[in-house]
């Protein structure tokens, strides 16, 4: 029974695999493999496990997130509307030259990031600029999700100290570090993702280009161009001017955000019958609150700034955008529900039982978070698993050997970023949504990503046993 779980939770991971590979939706086959899974090892908990768990995951993450997709999609779609994206992007071409895209899009993504943007929201903003450069470069546009998934969801993720990122902070509470923990050798860690990133790239463009294929013709949820003929692009530092709203606004939100609204807040509910107090936790909504405010004040500054230009255009393209921020939500929540559901079977606790046999604790830690973010699809779900579980084992075992508590947290928050983006990632789901582009196109070179940060995790291990640096 033990080997069969197991098998099960292996055979649900590679079925949704293999069809979010295939182009199928996620929304529909995530819960089909997920109440597979359960069907095949507790087929009496079916209906409970779907309604109190799988149901309950998804439409949880439905209320936290689908707010910041959805305007997050507004505001990539006011930014190319209002011709601010193609500014940026001419300007940046004059400086750096068209032959730089890849690198003007991955150092756009880490500041994003690095200022607290959201990932899923990173995707929106950066899509319209990079669609623009690649198409002016003449670059495969299938290589934009891997040059995306460069600039946001590796070094400035997890392994930069100070990233504001959830997977930077989720080992605090379990380590009792900071964010800026083992700031060398995540630095390193950093560095050596993001040049074995562009090298990789760079090496994919120039076969690409040997070969003579370009942009190419017939994608879809490509970026159009408004501006009427005779009208002046914006300048580009009034096209900055959103982006740096959206990071400086964040961060003082961040920040302000709690002095405000204490812990929590409490408010009485009059919708239906007696008056019922709700609670509200701020330390739980404070990222998302912080985000949303970025946003609005970006969006509402392009509204205003580019009103003649955005008037003309807004119904019929806003439409769409809304839309496609609904697909993104529900491919990620019903990937999250999956993710709960296959770390609640028997299947699964083997797997994460197993890994305790592998002696060295750096080692044993870096395996164990990557391989559970894998299996769950996402970085922060896989970690938070492994760390509620055996982070007392991490600790003590590390405490035998005399290894810091910030080197456990660089090494966990790294592993986390590491084998995460498989193919029914919810992020990388939502990347491919936004740029029309399709798992057999462009997976490959996310997974050359995926490959690059996980190696660099034990890279880092072996700089600390062979010099101390922390």
């Amino acid at each position: 029974m033990t080997l069969y779980s197991l098998v099960v939770v292996i055979a649900a991971l590679g079925f949704l695999m293999f069809m979010a590979y295939k182009g199928h939706s996620v929304i529909l086959f995530a819960p089909i493999a997920a109440m597979g899974a359960v069907l095949l090892t507790a087929p009496d908990l079916v209906a409970p496990i779907f309604s109190g768990l799988f149901m309950d995951r998804m439409v949880g993450f439905i209320k936290s997130y689908f707010p910041v997709f959805l305007l997050g999609a507004l505001f990539g779609k006011l930014m190319e509307i209002s011709g601010y994206a193609r500014s940026i992007v001419t300007a940046v071409i004059k400086v750096v030259g068209a032959r730089n895209a890849m690198l003007t899009i991955v150092l756009v993504g880490a500041v994003l990031t690095y200022g607290g943007v959201s990932l899923f929201v990173v995707v929106f903003a950066v899509y319209p600029f990079a669609a623009e450069m690649f198409r002016q470069g003449d670059i495969p546009k299938r290589l934009i999700p891997g040059t995306i998934a460069l600039g946001a969801f590796t070094f400035t993720m997890d392994a930069i100290p100070g990233t504001p990122q959830i997977q930077n902070i989720i080992p605090t509470t379990f380590f009792g570090t900071t964010a800026y923990a083992a700031p060398i050798l995540g630095t390193v860690g950093g560095i050596l993702v993001f040049i074995v990133g562009m090298l990789y790239l760079e090496r994919q463009r120039r076969k690409a280009a040997a070969k003579g294929e370009g942009y190419g013709e017939g994608h879809i949820n490509e970026p159009v161009a408004h501006l009427r003929e005779g009208d002046k692009l914006p300048h580009p530092l009034l096209a900055l001017t959103p982006l740096l709203i959206v990071g400086v606004v964040n961060l003082v939100l961040t920040n302000l955000i709690p002095r405000l609204f204490g812990e929590e807040t409490t408010f009485q509910s009059t919708v239906v019958g007696e008056p019922k107090p709700v609670t509200v936790a701020t330390a739980a909504n404070v990222a998302i609150w912080s985000v949303l405010g970025a946003l609005l004040l970006a969006i509402l500054f392009v509204v205003v700034a580019a009103f003649g230009t955005i008037r003309r255009h807004f119904t019929e393209d806003v439409k769409p955008a809304i839309a496609g921020s609904l697909l993104a939500t529900l491919n990620t929540a019903s990937e999250y529900g999956f993710g709960a559901v296959i770390a609640s079977l028997a299947g699964f606790k083997i797997v994460a039982e197993g890994l305790t046999a592998i002696p060295d604790p750096l080692v044993r830690e870096a395996v164990t978070v990557t391989s559970l973010a894998g299996i769950t699809g996402s970085a922060s779900g896989g970690m938070s698993i492994a760390l509620g579980a055996m982070a007392d084992t991490f600790v003590d075992a590390a405490n035998a050997v005399g290894i810091p508590m910030d080197v456990l947290h660089r090494v966990a928050s790294m592993a986390s970023g590491g084998m995460d983006t498989l193919p029914h990632n919810g992020a990388v789901i939502t990347l491919l949504a936004v740029t029309g582009l399709t798992h057999k196109s462009s997976y490959k070179d996310i997974f050359a990503m995926t490959i690059i940060k996980t190696l660099a995790v034990f890279v880092i291990i072996g700089l600390y046993y062979a010099t101390g640096l922390v």
